[in-house]
């Protein structure tokens, strides 16, 4: 335990007040000591236990922090470290798979300005001081909050400074109302040129053998619709395949983890995965069974379905994912900035550190950034 003494943190110590930074190499370890509090729903043990079970190329790095007076905690980051170009990197359990990153937060937790900036310096001074050598921290896609506590992590750096960003639709009790504001979409019509044929349903699984069977459709339609833009698929390989079907099979009986579909007797038209966390809702993978199936629509469909489904369960914050594809302000989104964080734990650190602020501030000015990404070859993102 790495023990560093801060200021006096109001309403979290008192007295001589010091916080501990706990640092434990074993997720299950970890999960015990603050299994409940402020989380997003990537910080759910249904996430995270799969997470840390299919990545076999990190070693887990889980920072729990606490009083140093009272024993009394206050946070748990979940992270993990790894080498690449020979840089000994620290950043969020993720690997692209999560749409935001934060701390899990006590729910008796605290958090004030002062409070937010101490824990962030502790941490920092934390890993700095650890064996390991450590030569970078980045921690990206950061909400600002996290249960509506502050999120203290992103103090370390600027809200919107990650080139990702959320994409929030907010409904009210009547469903009806939502699908007058997206008229535009059609979908009413979508849904009854696709309910000619025959067999046409919509369905959300109930059991883990048909969320399974759901996926391995997704994992050949998503593949099939990467294949044709060019672009590179991992989401159906070993490691990623295996995470999702453990995130179903432990999260769909308590409706974390939703696996919907269009079906009818001539085949499975579309698929949707996501996670559910209380009254809010995230959309993570959307597969559809090509071009022949246009008319219907049937991307935007089950997407709709699944939000018309879920209203009916309480939900009534849905984010559509990061990225930002055109539809999903038809459907009404607003965009959620996030935080991206880069700090030098060592000298090694310190260019891979500066290159991110760079890049960082560049997003400020959206036209000069498009002009560096096509004079790199690498197009506007």
């Amino acid at each position: 335990m790495t023990l560093l003494g801060v200021e006096r943190l109001d309403g979290l110590a008192s007295g001589a007040s010091r916080i501990a930074i706990d640092v434990v190499r074993d997720w299950r370890q970890a999960a015990l000591r603050l299994n409940t509090g402020h989380r997003t729903a990537f910080q759910h043990g249904y996430w995270l236990g799969p997470w840390y079970r299919a990545f076999h190329d990190v070693a887990p790095l889980i920072a729990m922090i606490s009083d140093a007076a009272t024993g009394k905690e206050i946070a748990m980051v979940p992270m993990i470290s790894h080498v690449r170009r020979g840089i000994r990197i620290v950043e969020f359990a993720d690997l692209d798979v999560s749409d935001n990153n934060a701390p899990i937060l006590a729910s008796d937790a605290t958090l004030d300005t002062g409070a937010a900036h101490a824990i962030s310096r502790a941490l920092v001074e934390a890993l700095r001081a650890l064996p390991d050598r450590f030569d970078l921290l980045r921690l990206r896609k950061m909400p600002t909050q996290v249960g509506g506590k502050p999120n203290p992590l992103a103090s370390l750096g600027r809200i919107g400074s990650s080139s990702l960003n959320g994409n929030l639709v907010l409904m009210g009790d009547d469903y009806e109302d939502y699908q007058a504001s997206i008229k535009r979409t059609q979908m009413p019509r979508s849904w009854r040129v696709f309910s000619r044929h025959q067999g046409a349903r919509f369905e959300i699984a109930t059991d883990v053998t048909r969320a399974h069977e759901l996926l391995d459709v997704m994992d050949v339609q998503q593949q099939a619709r990467m294949r044709t833009l060019g672009s590179r698929f991992v989401l159906n390989d070993e490691t990623h395949a295996r995470f999702y079907r453990e995130v179903a099979c432990q999260g769909l009986a308590e409706g974390y983890a939703v696996v919907s579909a269009l079906v009818c007797d001539e085949a499975i038209v579309g698929t949707s995965f996501g996670v559910r966390q209380g009254t809010t809702y995230y959309l993570l993978r959307i597969s559809h069974a090509g071009d022949s199936w246009s008319s219907c629509s049937p991307g935007r469909l089950i997407i709709e379905r699944t939000m018309a489904a879920l209203h009916t369960k309480g939900v009534r914050r849905f984010d559509l994912s990061i990225g930002n594809q055109d539809y999903k302000r038809r459907f009404g989104a607003e965009r959620v900035p996030l935080t991206d964080v880069s700090v030098a734990l060592s000298w090694r650190g310190l260019p891979f550190a500066l290159r991110d602020h760079a890049a960082q501030g560049l997003r400020r000015y959206p036209q000069a950034a498009a002009l560096v990404a096509r004079a790199l070859g690498k197009g506007a993102r």
